[in-house]
């Protein structure tokens, strides 16, 4: 934690403007990030990780998202790769585990195939290989990450999950998705026409579960909500906020999989208010470009979305509207 803490006041606060501004995160950023150990946050220490549990990863998360939300929001696309990596399923890579621990194989994300409703990318079995076509519409880090973990939906109630090289060709295509807030993720919409994979490139396949993606797996996100709320508390100074700082954490610490969506809104309606907290403290000059405020409310917006289920939106909007829950 003091190691994250320094990277996040020493690295990324200082330059977290000038990212939101020129659109791009410095490779220093992320350079930091691997010298710190944190490509390998919760890999055993017999192959090169830290050893994190699961508290002490969301305490991480929450440290340096207020520190950078946009190099934070990159960086935890690899915890997709490397839990694959690490599990029976991901086969025996241990060159891939030991880089992806030291930072030199960075890993993204492409979930098209998770996403409920009719699939948007799709894997067909093709002799030994498998066969990718459809989308997915958001890609976190293109031109960082170097492998690309890609969930498609398979044949008979599945889902194919395959690694990839993170580079354009052979029927990968990728389009730069603009953004208000965190721009700076170079997110790009990646599209797949008959994309051949390698047997040796599939790491797991699985029933799909349109559910496996709610309940407390969404606690580590809610972490980036907690970081921006925890950076508006120290540039507004000591006040209520840090109380509700320290129970909206409380409540995603402490929720089971039917409680979970209520935390994570609260802890992004907090962000929200946190933020707006901080324009009203701050005054005219929170509209000046290069400051923090104006960032870190655009920031918030971004979060009331970001990795989103129907039931967070539910309860959202019930705490947006005029008389909605309160903590």
């Amino acid at each position: 934690m003091e190691r994250a803490t320094r990277v996040a006041e020493d690295v990324l606060l200082p330059a977290a403007a000038a990212v939101d501004a020129s659109g791009a995160i410095p490779a220093s950023h992320f350079d930091a990030l691997a010298g710190g150990g944190f490509y390998g946050l919760f890999a055993p220490p017999e192959v090169g990780g830290l050893g994190a549990d699961f508290p002490t990863m969301c305490a991480v998360v929450e440290t340096l998202a207020g520190g950078c939300l946009a190099t934070t929001f990159v960086w935890v696309q690899h915890f997709g790769l490397l839990r694959n990596l690490l599990t029976p399923w991901g086969g025996d890579r241990p060159d891939w585990v030991a880089a992806a621990c030291r930072g030199e194989r960075r890993g993204g994300i492409a979930f098209g195939g998770l996403l409920p409703g009719a699939p948007l990318l799709r894997a067909q079995a093709a002799g030994p290989s498998w066969v990718l076509d459809g989308t997915a519409p958001w890609v976190s880090g293109w031109g960082v990450i170097d492998t690309l973990l890609v969930a498609a939906r398979g044949p008979g109630g599945t889902v194919v999950h395959v690694a990839l090289d993170a580079v354009e060709g052979g029927g990968l295509t990728v389009e730069r998705q603009p953004l208000f807030a965190l721009d700076a993720t170079a997110t790009v919409r990646a599209d797949f026409a008959r994309v051949v994979v390698p047997a040796d490139r599939a790491v797991r396949i699985e029933p799909y579960d349109p559910t496996a993606s709610s309940g407390t797996t969404l606690r580590l996100n809610g972490s980036l909500a907690l970081g921006l709320v925890r950076r508006c508390c120290a540039l507004v100074g000591p006040g209520p906020l840090d109380a509700e700082l320290g129970a909206a954490r409380a409540a995603l610490d402490g929720a089971d999989a039917a409680a979970m969506a209520g935390a994570r809104a609260r802890a992004s309606e907090l962000a929200l208010r946190a933020a707006a907290t901080l324009m009203v403290e701050q005054g005219s000059r929170s509209v000046s470009a290069g400051e923090h405020a104006p960032r870190l409310a655009r920031e918030a917006l971004f979060l009331l979305v970001f990795g989103s289920r129907p039931e967070i939106k539910r309860a959202l909007l019930d705490r947006l509207r005029p008389g909605g829950g309160q903590p």
